[in-house]
């Protein structure tokens, strides 16, 4: 099964570019990244672009809204995600654990939807 590893940070508490203890968290990514590539469940996953980038979209009454930044109104920002296919809740669980990200924010786990009709 497909989950996608949701990470959220207030860029307030993560560490600032050019420190150690930045340096020692981009470590912790790449640790993560070689894992889960060795354990061969990565399929897909990248960093964000800050908030400031956003641009959201809905459709009310027929009409279509942009809106610059992201809609929600949160401290915590959505910064990455990583795309893994493992067996269980549990096993996504251990792999969300290895993100650096779980010790100032949070990594949301959800199970992916399949709608693909090939199969």
């Amino acid at each position: 099964m497909q989950y996608m590893l949701l990470i959220y940070n207030d860029p307030a508490h993560e560490p600032a570019p050019g420190t150690p203890e930045f340096d020692a968290m981009m470590g912790g990514y790449f640790a993560a990244n070689d894992r889960m590539k060795a354990d061969g469940v990565l399929r897909g996953g990248e960093g964000l672009q800050g908030t400031e980038t956003a641009t959201s979209l809905r459709i009310r009454q027929g009409k279509t809204e942009t809106m610059d930044g992201p809609f929600a109104e949160t401290r915590e920002h959505l910064g990455g995600y990583y795309v893994i296919d493992v067996p269980d809740l549990d096993a996504a669980l251990t792999y969300a654990a290895l993100i650096p990200s779980a010790h100032f924010g949070t990594i949301e786990v959800r199970p992916l939807m399949d709608y693909n009709p090939a199969g």
